[in-house]
């Protein structure tokens, strides 16, 4: 079982020093770009909120562990979605800064990761972060959050007036997220509250009731749409089908929720046991993760996105830090092979963000290698505790020089 006494080692320094080197190079004026599989700013991709958030908060955590220029970078990012990104005439955050202002909508993905961003880099004392997490924090409550559905709006327009006509697990699953970092920095019980609430929305009502199959798509009056975007099912944001990256990240994030109580709903553990089970299950094919599957379990797109095999070691260190347990240890260690056999890019930086089923480089649904959110945490986590957030876990690591 990997060390989780707050101290990174030798290895994990090394890697998370080689990604934040490889990651400075998105900073732009106003954000942080899209980059390309060689590590360059791809100039016709327009800068996008959730794109500068997460390179935000990759960047926080790389402060928090003492990586030199982090902070600096860290307080760009503040800066950019304090300022050109937030939309000073009606609220809320911009997609991205390249569209007119008018034909963008108003999401709740976006504003959860300015939250998470937010939250991590005020944890690691990040100058104006403490006045963004009291803006989003505002946003993500009065304009987002559904008392009655439990649930996260998924979007609305500009000026806040029409919402979608749909509910999403993906966003909510990224609001629990935000919800915890929210919670470990304020301390506010609601914000704990909420991630429970969502986690009993789809999870505990939903996936339960399915045998931890999980629908991520939803009418507005929450009848399960099962072959949305049937016809598109490479959808970046909404495939077709049962997306197993996501099941094994609630997983790893209904732990981290277990981990905020004295006294535990039971059915937490229960249900991210349930969940990764049926993720390795239906999702590794002795060769790699698959991306999705249909409803009976066959694969949709046997393209192998980075991030699924990233989530995939992130949850099973948290359950081997967890509970002690080798069939854990012994599949972080499998997949961890994996991933730098095959993801790695050695010659160019960064992991490869996807394979063919062959495991070979592919650039049929992400042209480049735009951000390091997913693999700083499979980096990091099978050294740390399990806590309410990755940022929280790295409060106590030490910083080694490697």
């Amino acid at each position: 079982m990997p060390s989780t006494d707050g101290q990174l080692n030798r290895t994990t320094r090394k890697e998370l020093r080689e990604l934040i080197e490889f990651a400075t190079a998105s900073k732009v004026s106003e954000g942080f770009g899209y980059l390309d599989r060689f590590g360059t700013v791809d100039n016709d991709r327009e800068t996008s909120c959730f794109m500068t958030a997460r390179m935000t908060y990759a960047f926080s955590v790389a402060a928090l562990l003492g990586e030199p220029n982090a902070n600096r970078l860290a307080a760009h990012g503040i800066d950019c979605l304090s300022g050109p990104f937030w939309d000073q005439t009606h609220g809320g955050y911009f997609a991205s800064l390249g569209e007119p202002h008018s034909l963008q909508r108003k999401g709740a993905y976006e504003t959860c990761f300015v939250a998470l961003a937010a939250a991590s880099a005020a944890t690691a004392g990040i100058s104006g972060a403490d006045e963004l997490v009291i803006q989003v924090s505002l946003t993500l409550e009065t304009r987002f959050w559904s008392e009655d559905n439990g649930a996260l709006v998924e979007s609305w327009d500009r000026k806040f007036i029409e919402s979608e006509l749909y509910w999403g697990a993906n966003v909510n699953m990224h609001g629990l997220e935000a919800m915890l970092a929210l919670y470990g920095y304020t301390r506010k019980i609601e914000w704990r509250d909420r991630a429970l609430q969502i986690a009993e929305t789809f999870i505990k009502v939903r996936a339960r009731s399915s045998n931890w199959w999980l629908n991520e798509h939803y009418a507005h009056d929450w009848q399960p749409l099962p072959d949305f975007n049937i016809d598109d099912p490479r959808d970046e944001f909404r495939p077709y089908g049962m997306t197993i990256g996501h099941l094994f990240e609630w997983s790893r994030l209904l732990l981290q929720l277990e981990s905020t109580f004295s006294l535990a709903p039971v059915w937490l553990r229960e249900a991210a046991a349930g969940l990764y089970e049926t993720a390795v299950k239906y999702g590794w094919d002795g060769n790699g993760f698959v991306y999705t599957v249909d409803w009976n379990g066959k694969p949709v797109i046997q393209d192998r996105p980075h991030w699924v095999v990233t989530e995939a070691i992130s949850a099973a260190a948290t359950w081997s830090n967890l509970t002690g347990n080798p069939i854990y240890a012994e599949q972080l260690q499998a997949w961890t092979a994996h991933a730098r056999k095959y993801f790695v890019d050695s010659v160019h930086g960064s992991w490869h963000h996807l394979l063919t089923s062959d495991n070979e480089p592919s650039y049929t649904i992400w042209s480049g290698k735009p951000d390091i959110y997913h693999i700083l945490q499979a980096v990091l986590l099978p050294t740390l505790p399990v806590a309410e957030s990755t940022v929280r876990a790295t409060m106590g690591a030490k910083n080694i020089s490697g």
